[in-house]
């Protein structure tokens, strides 16, 4: 089992998660959707895996609700199960600040994630109608909720 480390992202990190964000996503976040995110407070992290980055995630926590809005595992480490292992640790780190309820959006042609999301316990509520920017116009956007 490898050794797993979960560090705050910082502005030293943001160099390092924008250039895997742009690999890993046809559409991917600014540096400044980053830095509104950390301003705004969203829990911000960098998975490590025998202490080399490994991926990373943006969180936000509204009440008892908590949202995940961006995650990647570098395309080298990917199908090693370190995704299940992020997610598994974001929900617990979500129900320890009083969350109940896990929420998410993926692209429906984006079939690995959907099939890591499921097996993550989270399950389809809805579709949000063009919400994805595309290649081809717009892509809907599937919602998954997760119960924590």
């Amino acid at each position: 089992m490898p050794a797993l480390g979960f560090v705050p992202i910082g502005e030293a990190d943001l160099d390092w998660v924008c250039a895997q964000e742009a690999e890993l996503h046809a559409h991917p976040w600014t540096r400044g959707n980053f830095v509104d995110s950390l301003a705004s407070g969203h829990d911000a992290w960098v998975l490590t895996c025998d202490g080399e980055p490994a991926g990373y995630a943006v969180v936000m926590h509204i009440l008892d609700e908590s949202h995940l809005l961006d995650i990647g595992i570098v395309a080298p480490m990917q199908g090693r199960g370190l995704g299940r292992l992020f997610l598994d640790w974001l929900a617990a780190s979500a129900r320890s600040r009083g969350s109940e309820t896990f929420f998410l959006e993926v692209r429906p042609s984006n079939a690995s994630a959907l099939r890591l999301y499921a097996r993550c316990g989270f399950i389809e509520i809805g579709r949000r109608r063009g919400y994805y920017p595309g290649r081809a116009g717009r892509e809907d956007a599937v919602v998954m909720r997760r119960a924590l």
